[in-house]
């Protein structure tokens, strides 16, 4: 199958086209910025064809010849990221439904058990999109979205969130909402599962896809440092208003302060797969715990999808080199990292 993977060159777009390329399709990457073959190792067994999904002729332009659709385009890192989002899926399935496409997987996000109207605006907007790609299904296209919660793997924005935390932490206030629970999965198994959907066409809706293991965000958290070889120390505290969590948190990591907040407002609910409605694979090899999953994403640099690439976003190495070569402790050279950071930031908005 021709696949034209929009995202390519994102978290989960840059590990997914090795896969299906592995599995003997044909990729055609694509992504808003200039193509950049170089800075992939895959990067030169592709078609690249840039495109901004927000462009209905761009987005014509990518989709004409391919047999498959893999979306992946997410925008939490700007502000009213759901518009941009919706624009973009409805770009999409107009290009689909005038085209040749036979088959759309959408990655999305897990959905709680909760009213419509209590969803943040996270979810919301993954919902949204779902929506509106379902509408180019038909007689000749079949359509699937794939649900996951959190992605672990170095890069990932809700991993790389919970590490810096984790990292930067010593003590770490557990408010009550922290105890509701979550179904993490490896990026190593959402990727399992694309290059699946990909060859099961009946496969459509909407699919859960979470690891073996249930259990709270703060235990998460535990299980990241315990994954870093940290000693942290977790207390319980009264509830806190989610956007003074989403301040206090963005203060602290480097990722996008949308991303930030919009990841804050899901923890209200649990996001856990839904019985009879969750993946199961069908090559019978077990999914990945979250125990090997966080080690994994602790190896070096392209030792598998669970591991940091040189292609991942930048504000994902929180790194420090000087203190890195005296051996600081963890929380020092986080801390010194975060501060050069937001010194660089603070630099670039100045004239001149």
């Amino acid at each position: 199958m021709r696949i034209l993977v929009l995202g390519a060159t994102g978290y989960v777009g840059s590990r997914v086209v090795p896969a299906l390329l592995d599995a003997g399709h044909e990729v055609v990457a694509a992504s808003s910025s200039s193509p950049d073959p170089d800075r992939f190792a895959w990067g030169h067994e592709v078609e690249w064809r840039r495109c901004d999904v927000t462009d209905a002729l761009a987005v014509r332009a990518a989709v004409s010849g391919v047999d498959g659709v893999c979306y992946l385009v997410h925008s939490l890192n700007v502000r009213g990221f759901a518009d941009r989002d919706r624009i973009g899926a409805e770009a999409v399935r107009d290009a689909v439904l005038d085209g040749d496409v036979r088959r759309v997987v959408y990655l999305s996000g897990l959905v709680p058990d909760a009213p419509v109207d209590e969803l943040s605006a996270h979810i919301s907007s993954r919902l949204e999109v779902e929506q509106v790609l379902e509408e180019a299904a038909s007689e000749r296209c079949s359509v699937l979205s794939l649900r996951a919660g959190v992605v672990v793997g170095a890069g990932s924005t809700s991993f790389e969130v919970i590490r810096q935390l984790a990292t930067l932490l010593l003590v770490q206030p557990v408010p009550s909402w922290l105890e509701n629970r979550v179904q993490p999965i490896a990026v190593s198994d959402v990727l399992r599962a694309m290059v699946e959907a990909f060859a099961d066409d009946h496969l459509t809706g909407a699919v859960d896809i979470g690891g073996p293991n249930v259990l709270p965000y703060s235990r998460l958290l535990a299980e990241c440092a315990r994954a870093a070889g940290l000693l942290r120390v977790r207390i319980p505290t009264l509830p806190v208003p989610t956007p003074l969590v989403s301040l206090g948190t963005a203060a602290m990591v480097a990722a996008p302060f949308w991303t930030v907040n919009a990841l804050i407002e899901s923890l209200r609910h649990e996001m856990v797969c839904r019985p009879g409605e969750t993946w199961v694979p069908k090559d019978g090899q077990p999914l990945l715990g979250v125990r090997e999953a966080m080690a994994r994403s602790f190896g070096a640099p392209g030792s598998g999808p669970e591991a940091p690439l040189p292609s991942d976003p930048d504000w994902t190495r929180m790194r420090a080199p000087i203190l890195d070569e005296l051996h600081a402790p963890a929380t020092v050279r986080a801390g010194a990292s975060l501060a050069l950071r937001r010194v660089r930031a603070l630099r670039s908005l100045l004239p001149g």
